[in-house]
């Protein structure tokens, strides 16, 4: 029925020609698979000015592109807004900049249906964007559990279509700082390396040509100490665990990460064993990745101004480049 359909249209920028539709569509922040796009693309209920095309079809700049999507309904199971601090550094009516902490789940999924950003969101914001759907109010991107640092929200779907073509045009900066494990032979450098779903863990991410997605990683080493280097990485993709498998990738990986060789087998590289006893005091002191989303900058989607901000290291990074200090 009509009323059970939401139409948005959007009009794809100067940056981004030459993108198929299907893909262009999936970074726009709607809360669907590549694969429900291309169903959608095919059904109709999307129209490239006016006019059908097929998932393949490569966008061009001043293309106006309509999606009928489902309306947001009440879900199946309501979120709960929860009285959970936020350390908001900005907010206005179009958007707000929140310092996450670690630990800290963005938005519900199966697991983990409260405690998460969303529902703190929730509670301390009186709008949010639905344009991503109606698990992930407001949210334009994400940072993993364990990774601290700026996240970027969105109060109105307005805000959120502008922030997310941003995104997507590779606009956005975002400027993190890590712990990793290793001295760097140079001050600074780019991995560039293709980013896919490992084959032998499906909840982990590798790189690999056969099922990758292009990803590039700029680094620049910040200080080096005796076994472990302070790095500040600059993303210009944003794949999946991104920054955390390319460090793995160029043999660096991130201090203390679980996942991707920063915690337990770091202890048995040539790194740790150059100083075994500060190598366990290191993992001891932080029981994460040590990663942090240090600076995000980005034009308002209303002023046209750009905005930046900072978030100072936390508690357990500043223990970690105190022990190696030492």
């Amino acid at each position: 029925m009509p009323d059970e359909l939401q139409i948005i249209t959007v009009t794809v920028s100067s940056a981004q020609s030459r993108v198929r539709l299907d893909r262009y569509l999936s970074c726009q922040g709607m809360n669907y698979s590549r694969n429900q796009l291309q169903k959608f693309i095919e059904s109709g209920r999307v129209l490239v000015d006016g006019k059908q095309k097929p998932p393949g079809y490569l966008v061009k700049p001043g293309d106006n592109i309509e999606i009928k999507k489902d309306r947001l309904a009440a879900p199946r199971r309501e979120l709960l807004a929860e009285d959970i601090h936020l350390d908001v550094v900005y907010q206005d009516q179009d958007l707000m900049v929140v310092n996450k902490p670690a630990g800290m789940v963005v938005h519900p999924a199966a697991g983990n249906r409260q405690g998460t950003m969303v529902n703190a969101l929730l509670f301390h914001a009186k709008n949010l964007s639905q344009t991503g759907g109606r698990e992930r109010p407001g949210i334009v991107h994400r940072l993993d559990k364990e990774t601290s640092g700026l996240l970027l929200v969105a109060k109105t779907d307005q805000a959120h279509t502008d922030l997310a073509r941003q995104l997507e045009a590779r606009k956005i900066v975002r400027r993190y700082r890590a712990v990793v494990w290793g001295i760097f032979g140079e001050p600074q450098g780019t991995i560039s390396a293709p980013i896919g779903r490992s084959a032998f863990d499906r909840k982990k991410m590798d790189v690999t040509k056969l099922r990758g997605r292009p990803a590039v990683t700029h680094y620049k080493v910040l200080k080096e100490y005796r076994i472990a280097s302070l790095v500040e990485l600059k993303l210009e993709t944003g794949r999946t665990h991104q920054i955390r498998v390319h460090l793995q990738h160029l043999g660096h990986p991130v201090l203390g990460d679980p996942d991707y060789g920063g915690r337990a087998r770091s202890l048995f590289s040539r790194f740790a064993l150059n100083d075994p006893g500060l190598a366990k005091k290191l993992l001891d002191a932080i029981g994460r990745q040590a990663l942090h989303a240090a600076v995000l900058g980005f034009v308002h989607p209303a002023t046209g101004k750009y905005l930046e901000f900072k978030a100072p290291l936390p508690g357990d990074m500043e223990e970690v480049l105190r022990l190696l200090d030492q």
